[in-house]
């Protein structure tokens, strides 16, 4: 196990970049990783790709504040969708006939269907979490595998926004309680991607549910809400190791990035919803694409 080394200005700036780049659709993984060797901090380098890592529990933590800030943010659409589920969970109780995984019945709750849908979504990148995620991490957590999968986020971001254009700027989009289970279930699919650094969850997210007719506002929306309870159970599922021996002389260091990168998270998703609104995903793919590329022929 390597030594912990890890300084408080260290915290704050990953804090920062986790907090942004999560839900920016640039790839927090893959800066975690990019950032840290443009700028020598080769205690962190070398720590991201070993198997035992103070890094990786760091790390953990950060999601934790993120997820954090996510759920301030949608503090009152998250009460609204379990009120939902109540809701949901009366009618059945009374009415024999209402169900609680029907989604094209017209009576079901529609606040109900969408956390249905939510919760489909979650099954697949879930899964591939639990499965991969730490080998995964372990063979690509380096920085030219970062800058080469970053570079390939751009274009499925750039690709994705010209399939939207191809639909006619006045094709008629999918509002977020109409998403049924396949698109749904893609949506989360297509978050495994994000596994390896440099393909960003918000950004695949996105542009899945841009393919399955939402709205960019919307696909933002459902991207966001779907990241919730995806980083914060994946965080707490990996939190004993940062209660265990590989937090050791970083716990405190831990919690001031994560407060760093909850009130990023929380100002990014007030930022990106505005954002989206009227504009697109295609500054954040030829970001990608510049960079990713430019980082290839750095670490090369």
């Amino acid at each position: 196990m390597m030594h912990a080394s890890l300084s408080f200005l260290q915290a704050i700036i990953m804090g920062v970049l986790q907090g942004v780049s999560e839900l920016f659709p640039v790839s927090s993984l893959g800066h975690s990783v990019l950032i840290p060797a443009l700028l020598g901090w080769h205690n962190l380098v070398n720590s991201q790709s070993a198997s035992q890592s103070f890094f990786l529990a760091f790390i953990v933590g950060l999601h934790v504040g993120t997820a954090l800030g996510l759920i301030v943010y949608y503090r009152e659409t998250w009460l609204t969708l379990l009120h939902g589920l109540r809701s949901q969970v009366a009618r059945v109780r009374d009415d024999g006939v209402a169900t609680l995984w029907r989604v094209n019945d017209p009576t079901m709750d529609t606040h109900y269907r969408l956390l249905f849908t939510l919760a489909i979504a979650t099954i697949p990148v879930g899964l591939a979490g639990v499965l991969f995620d730490r080998t995964l991490r372990v063979l690509f957590a380096k920085p030219l595998a970062a800058a080469i999968f970053l570079t390939l986020n751009g274009v499925v971001l750039l690709l994705g926004e010209r399939w939207r254009r191809s639909q006619g700027r006045h094709a008629r989009h999918l509002a977020l309680n109409e998403i049924q289970p396949r698109s749904a279930l893609a949506i989360g699919s297509a978050q495994i991607l994000a596994l390896f650094a440099g393909f960003s969850r918000s950004g695949t997210a996105m542009t899945a549910g841009l393919l399955g007719g939402l709205s960019h506002e919307d696909a933002a929306n459902f991207s966001f809400l779907l990241a919730t309870p995806v980083i914060l159970l994946a965080g707490l599922y990996k939190l004993p190791d940062l209660l265990g021996p590989l937090g050791d002389g970083v716990r405190v260091q831990t919690l001031v990035g994560a407060l760093f990168a909850m009130v990023a998270a929380y100002l990014s998703v007030r930022f990106l919803l505005r954002w989206f609104t009227t504009r697109t995903l295609v500054p954040f793919g030829v970001y990608s694409l510049v960079v990713g590329l430019a980082c290839v022929v750095r670490f090369a």
